[in-house]
């Protein structure tokens, strides 16, 4: 019993803390969200709220509270320009894919760019260096790195642990009114293993839903035997943002008892790849479906799991008689509710199971090695969530390793000895995986005549070679034209197959920043850094690719600053 409550305690405490509700808005407009916490998304969940910009970018951001700026980092990936503000009790607040900071913030990292020659910078400042108060512009909201769109990712961590934690806590749930019940579109039953059956399959079956005049929902009858669990497919509205989130919290119990949930009060960064374990991984990659599974074939340590009786897999035996039902909530309560009879039923399975056996199995807690003429595939311990059976082959100087299928935790490396392979060669080649179109350059490393790769997804892999440098192109010629009124310089750069490596320009024989947005394939000289010359300026871009092929471009052209 002491244990029970122990367990009850912890499960239960984060809920109760008090945290401040003082904090303002980012923004001036009305909050709705593009993105919520814990919302599903490729290889992660998300870490905070996406706030909508009116599809556009130049708005306001704001600190939302007194701090300082304790961290700034530029990236064409990701966050892409990215500000951290450290509060004085005990948290930290994130502003991603910000067009631009503003006042001494910008000030501060042009001139560390200047300093590292280089766009892609980060900062680590200490509390007396960039200090704001709570309203204080600090940035421009833009669409920079890895986002697809104009919008502002808003984070708040624990200073201390680094962890995520759910913005709603601190009081925006008084301005997104929610009273809105998540909607489940789908759930699926899985025979756990191969003993297992569901409605005569031993593979996932969809189950049908029927609305009840209590506002429920009942299933369809799952007629099983063996081992099963269940998973949902979920998203949640709220009454302001007009686009479906991601749920907050899920539970699977049997006689009133919780045997699964899972809850997104916060995350720990480290385990945002658990995602792959906790979707049903193969699904997604074959239908672009995300069901959430509610249970766990083999234990993994995602902390956004609660409860995990017997991993939520039930046994289905001939003496079976337990209520089953799964309750989808969102922050704000609002509660979907599907009640699920299940019986048990010795009849057999007329659809077989589609695990396909190989002469390769890859056990998850053992290292596992292919080798093959050239080729040497390493996956390490860990690197998969459950003991697999893997297709692997080498045909026609390509490794074949399975499909991506199946979720890889951890990197597993790709090794290809190349002393068949002339120097002239080697010194353009680089490891390569095939995306169902095209080769695509993935980081190579070469050690003599070895060239190795680090990657999770498996796939077709080869070494190829790459002779094309990069273009460089400007839309309207500037050669020896006066461009006194123009504000920025721009460019275009790309590159066909390993992708651009590095970006560097000279106005007058010293460095010049140029901004590179790769998603647009654009690189941007602003002329408010006084580097340009009055009258005649010399600029030369320089861009290198993956493999070492580079192209320079170069142009004269007049300006005159007077006036200006």
């Amino acid at each position: 019993m002491r244990l029970l409550a122990l367990l009850f305690f912890t499960v239960s405490v984060f809920s109760q803390k008090n945290y401040p509700k003082d904090f303002r808005a980012p923004l001036d407009i009305p909050m709705q969200l593009s993105g919520n916490f814990g919302e599903l998304r490729p290889n992660h969940f998300h870490a905070g709220f996406d706030f909508k910009t009116n599809q556009r970018e130049g708005l306001n951001v704001y600190a939302v509270g007194d701090g300082y700026v304790s961290r700034i980092k530029i990236s064409t990936f990701g966050y892409g320009k990215a500000i951290y503000i450290t509060h004085p009790n005990g948290f930290t607040t994130v502003y991603g894919h910000l067009q631009k900071a503003v006042g001494d913030i910008e000030a501060k990292i042009k001139e560390t760019q200047y300093k590292e020659n280089a766009y892609e910078v980060e900062l680590f400042l200490k509390p007396n260096e960039l200090t704001v108060k709570k309203g204080d512009i600090i940035a421009i909201s833009g669409n920079t790195g890895g986002s697809e769109g104009p919008h502002l990712h808003f984070e708040f961590r624990d200073t201390a642990t680094e962890k995520a934690i759910n913005p709603q806590f601190f009081g925006y749930d008084a301005s997104l009114k929610d009273t809105k019940k998540p909607v489940v579109s789908n759930l699926v039953v899985y025979p756990i293993d191969s003993e297992s059956v569901a409605n005569k399959s031993k593979r996932p079956v969809n189950l049908g839903l029927s609305l009840q005049s209590d506002g429920t929902y009942i299933s369809e009858k799952v007629a099983a035997s063996g081992k099963i669990g269940f998973g949902i497919t979920a998203i949640d509205f709220d009454d302001v943002s007009f686009n479906g989130n991601g749920t907050y919290k899920g539970e699977l119990s049997a006689n009133g008892k919780t045997i699964f949930e899972y809850r997104f009060d916060e995350m720990a960064f480290d385990e945002g790849r658990y995602i792959n374990a906790f979707i049903d991984y193969s699904r997604y990659k074959k239908q672009k479906n995300r069901v959430q599974k509610l249970f766990m074939k083999q234990p993994y340590e995602l902390s956004n799991i609660y409860q995990k009786t017997d991993n939520g897999i039930l046994d289905i035996t001939p003496n079976y008689s337990q209520s089953l039902k799964v309750v989808v909530s969102d922050f704000n309560e609002n509660k979907t509710i599907i009640n699920i009879p299940v019986v048990y039923s010795d009849q057999k399975s007329i659809i077989a199971s589609d695990l396909q056996t190989t002469p390769y199995l890859a056990k998850y807690n053992r290292d596992f090695i292919f080798e093959k003429d050239n080729f040497t595939a390493t996956f390490l311990a860990g690197t998969f969530y459950d003991d697999t059976y893997l297709n692997l082959e080498v045909k026609n100087q390509t490794l074949f390793l399975h499909e991506d299928v199946i979720p890889a935790h951890k990197a597993f490396s790709i090794a290809y000895d190349a002393s068949n392979v002339p120097e002239n060669q080697r010194e353009k080649s680089c490891l390569a995986t095939f995306n169902g179109n095209k080769w695509n350059y993935i980081a190579t490393k070469r050690n003599g005549t070895t060239f190795t790769a680090s990657t999770k997804t498996l796939g077709q892999f080869k070494l190829v070679q790459d002779y094309i440098a990069p273009k460089i192109a400007i839309a309207k010629s500037i050669e020896g034209k006066w461009i006194s009124e123009q504000k920025t310089i721009v460019v275009t750069i790309s590159d066909d197959f390993s992708g651009i490596k590095s970006y560097n320009g000279y106005l007058n024989g010293k460095w010049v920043l140029f901004e590179y947005e790769s998603k647009l394939k654009r690189l941007t000289h602003t002329f408010d850094d006084g580097m340009v010359a009055e009258g005649e300026n010399i600029l030369k871009i320089v861009v290198t690719d993956n493999v070492g092929n580079s192209t320079t471009f170069e142009t004269k052209f007049f300006r005159s600053q007077k006036n200006k």
